[in-house]
């Protein structure tokens, strides 16, 4: 297993991967009752295929195995371009989905390098992949000047034991989709 900078072929992957860190519950709020979770993959196929955008596959690494066959993926960004990288989800869920965000949270600030989506297919799963990808982007956001920070749901505790035994810790609280999560910053 390797990890390596995302790739314009790896969009769909990528767009798998966010909807699985993201969840269910969550994709299926954004496909509404008029879209499938089809359209939800479509708009984040769509993001991961541009070049500035927050789930573009500039800001993506990607596990691959010897084959080059795609195991995991992780998203991470500098946190002061998260308002004119969202702006393109924003415009891509209201052609696709019809839908106005509204008034959204921002997930991270300026200060932090944010690492915002995880995930590592269900059968590649307890290989230490997610470490894997977790430290390489870490790193990529230490060269940046920037502490790595993070978001968890306050009652994943499998996702908290494996930040925490990388080096994160709470730094404090932070809503993402109407849900107060835990920050974690490394």
């Amino acid at each position: 297993m390797k990890i390596i900078p995302g790739r314009k072929s790896d969009a769909g992957f990528i767009a798998s991967c966010v909807m699985d860190a993201v969840g269910e519950e969550i994709c299926l709020n954004l496909a509404g009752e008029h879209h499938t979770l089809y359209d939800v993959k479509r708009v984040f196929a769509s993001l991961a295929e541009m070049d500035d955008t927050q789930y573009s596959y500039r800001n993506t690494l990607v596990a691959v195995d010897e084959a080059g066959e795609p195991l995991g993926a992780i998203v991470g960004y500098d946190g002061a371009l998260l308002h004119p990288m969202r702006e393109h989800f924003f415009a891509a869920a209201r052609e696709i989905l019809d839908l106005e965000m509204g008034d959204v949270d921002d997930e991270c600030d300026g200060e932090e390098f944010y690492l915002d989506t995880l995930a590592v297919l269900p059968e590649h799963r307890g290989k230490g992949i997610a470490t894997s990808l977790l430290n390489a982007m870490v790193e990529k956001a230490h060269a940046t000047g920037k502490p790595a920070g993070l978001l968890v749901e306050k009652n994943n505790h499998r996702a908290r034991r494996l930040y925490e035994s990388i080096g994160f810790v709470k730094v404090g609280d932070r809503p993402f989709a109407y849900v107060l999560m835990d920050h974690l910053r490394k």
